[in-house]
C-alpha cells in the first residue's frame, strides 16, 4: 500500500538508507514467496506426479501458516524484540527455502512451504515495527513507509515473472533464490538494525493460533478431497467435520483466554468486520486470479514457464497503476464508493476473461481482462485497508490490520481449494470459464459488501501503515 508523504520530503541517507534497503528486501521476500511458485506449479507437479488437487498445497501451505501465526508473530516482536525476531525469521526462511529447493519428496516440499509461512509471520510484524522505531515520525517515516509499500506491493507481480525466468532452468531455483537474500539479511541485521527491547510479557496465545490454523488446513483438505474423492467420501466428511470442531475449539479458547487473538472490543467494530470480509473476497477474486491464469496459460494454452511469466507483465503494471490511482480518488470519492468501484472493476475484468476464454489469442482474448482486473486489483488493496482501519484507535491499528491480513491469506488458501473443485481433474475451456466466473462472483459480493456495509466516507488522505499490516500478496 502506498503511503503519501506529508509535511515535505525528507532525504534518507547513510546508515538509514542501508537499513531501509534491508527492511524493504525482507518485505519483498515475504510477498515474492507467495507468488514465485505459481508459474513453477506445472513443473513441480510433473516432477512429483501430483494432481491439481495436491499441487495447490504448494500455495496453500504457505498462506495458511502465514495467516495462522501472523498475530502471534506481532506479539512475539513485542515480547522478544523486533530485531531478534527479524533475524530468527530470516534464518528460518533460509533453512526452509533450502529444504524446499532440495526436496526429494513432495511431503518435504510442503513442510518447507509451511515453514516459510511461519517465517513470514515472524518477519512481517518485525519489519514494520523496525521501520516505526528506526525512522522519526513525520516525513521521514512516511517516506520509509512509502518505499516499504512500493516494494511490498510489487512482490507478487514480480514473483510470477521471476518464477517464470527461474523455472526455465529448474523449478528448484524458485526456492534456492531465497538463500542469498536471507543470508545477507541475517548477517547484516545486527549491525544495521536497532536493538529493540522487549516491551511486554503478555502471553503469545499459541494454542489459539494452532487451532485456527488446523481448522483452515482441515477445511482446505476437505475441499481438496471433495474434488478428487467426492463429497460423500469418508475422508472428505471427516476433514470438514474436523474443521468445524477445530474452529469451535478456537472460538471457545479465544473467548476464555486472557490474551485473545481477536480482542473483544474489535469484534464490535463494524468497519473492521467489513474490512476483514473485503480482504477475504479480494483474495477469493483477483488475489487467486493468478492461480487460474497460470494453469490456463501452461496447461491449456501450452505456454512455457518463461512465456507464462512474461504474460503476467501487463497485469503487474496495471496493479501498480491501480495502487497509485487509489491514493488519488479515495479522498474525493470516499472509501465506500472507491471500494465498491474497485470490486466492480475486478468483476468486469474477471468476467471478460470468462467470456473470452474460447479465443486462443493473447492480445485479443486475454490481455483486455488482465488489464481491467489488474487496475481494479490495485485500487481494491489500498481501499480495503483504509476501510477496515478507519474507525480504529491508534493503539488498535496494528492488530486490526493483522486481522485483515490473516483473513486475506486464509481466504486465499480456501479460495484455491474451491477453484480446484471447479476446475476438476482435466480442466478445459468450460472449466476455466467457470473458474473465472467464480472469482468474478466473489468480486461482485465484495462490491455489495462495500456498498451496503460502509456508511460513511474515508478521510481524504491515506493513513499511516499500522504496525503489523501485511504486504499485498496480490500486487
Amino acid at each position: 500500500m502506498t503511503v503519501p508523504e506529508t509535511g515535505g520530503a525528507t532525504r534518507i541517507g547513510g546508515k538509514s538508507r542501508s537499513r531501509l534497503v534491508l527492511l524493504a528486501m525482507a518485505q519483498f521476500l515475504i510477498a515474492l514467496d507467495y507468488s514465485i511458485v505459481y508459474v513453477a506449479l506445472p513443473s513441480i507437479g510433473a516432477d512429483f506426479a501430483l494432481s491439481e488437487s495436491a499441487i495447490q498445497w504448494v500455495i496453500s501451505g504457505y498462506a495458511v501458516f502465514f495467516a495462522g501465526f501472523l498475530i502471534v508473530g506481532g506479539r512475539a516482536a513485542d515480547r522478544f524484540g523486533a530485531r531478534t525476531l527479524f533475524i530468527g525469521g530470516l534464518v528460518l526462511f533460509g533453512v526452509a527455502s533450502l529444504a524446499g529447493g532440495l526436496a526429494a519428496h513432495p511431503w518435504l516440499l510442503l513442510v518447507a512451504r509451511a515453514a516459510q509461512g511461519i517465517a513470514a509471520a515472524a518477519l512481517q510484524p518485525a519489519v514494520i515495527k523496525l521501520i516505526n522505531t528506526s525512522f522519526a515520525a513525520g516525513p521521514q517515516r512516511n517516506r520509509a513507509l512509502a518505499v516499504w509499500g512500493t516494494v511490498g506491493a510489487s512482490g507478487l507481480a514480480a514473483g510470477v515473472i521471476i518464477g517464470g525466468l527461474l523455472s526455465t532452468a529448474s523449478w528448484r531455483w524458485v526456492f534456492l533464490i531465497n538463500l542469498p537474500l536471507a543470508l545477507v539479511g541475517a548477517l547484516t541485521a545486527r549491525s544495521l538494525l536497532p536493538n529493540t527491547t522487549a516491551r511486554t510479557t503478555r502471553p503469545l496465545n499459541v494454542p489459539s493460533a494452532v487451532l485456527v490454523t488446523a481448522a483452515m488446513l482441515a477445511a482446505a483438505l476437505g475441499l481438496t478431497w471433495a474434488a478428487s474423492e467426492g463429497w460423500g467420501d469418508v475422508t472428505t466428511v471427516g476433514a470438514i467435520g474436523a474443521a468445524v470442531v477445530l474452529m469451535a475449539g478456537f472460538l471457545l479458547h479465544d473467548r476464555r483466554s486472557p490474551s485473545p487473538l481477536v480482542e473483544r472490543a474489535l469484534r464490535r467494530t463494524a468497519t473492521l468486520v467489513i474490512g476483514c470480509g473485503a480482504t477475504a473476497l479480494y483474495m477469493a477474486s483477483v488475489g487467486n486470479e493468478f492461480f487460474v491464469v497460470t494453469l490456463l496459460l501452461q496447461q491449456d494454452r501450452g505456454y512455457g514457464p518463461l512465456a507464462a511469466g512474461l504474460a503476467f507483465l501487463p497485469l503487474a503494471v496495471m496493479i501498480t497503476v491501480g495502487n497509485t490511482v487509489a491514493g488519488r480518488i479515495v479522498g474525493p470519492l470516499g472509501v465506500r464508493r472507491t471500494l465498491t468501484l474497485a470490486f466492480t472493476v475486478d468483476a468486469v475484468g474477471l468476467l471478460l476473461l470468462a467470456l473470452q476464454i474460447g479465443g486462443d489469442g493473447y492480445v485479443l482474448h486475454l490481455l483486455p481482462g488482465l488489464l481491467v482486473s489488474g487496475l481494479g486489483h490495485g485500487i481494491t488493496y489500498t481501499a480495503m485497508f483504509i476501510a477496515g482501519t478507519q474507525d480504529l484507535h491508534d493503539d488498535d491499528q496494528g492488530i486490526g490490520s493483522a486481522l485483515m491480513t490473516t483473513s486475506q491469506y486464509l481466504a486465499g488458501a480456501l479460495g484455491v481449494a474451491v477453484l480446484v473443485l471447479v476446475l476438476g481433474h482435466a480442466p478445459g475451456e468450460t472449466e476455466f470459464g467457470w473458474a473465472f466466473v467464480t472469482t468474478a462472483a466473489a468480486a461482485a459480493l465484495g462490491a455489495a459488501l462495500a456498498w451496503i456495509g460502509l456508511r460513511r466516507s474515508a478521510p481524504a488522505a491515506l493513513p499511516s501503515v499500522p504496525a503489523t499490516t501485511g504486504a499485498d500478496p496480490g500486487a
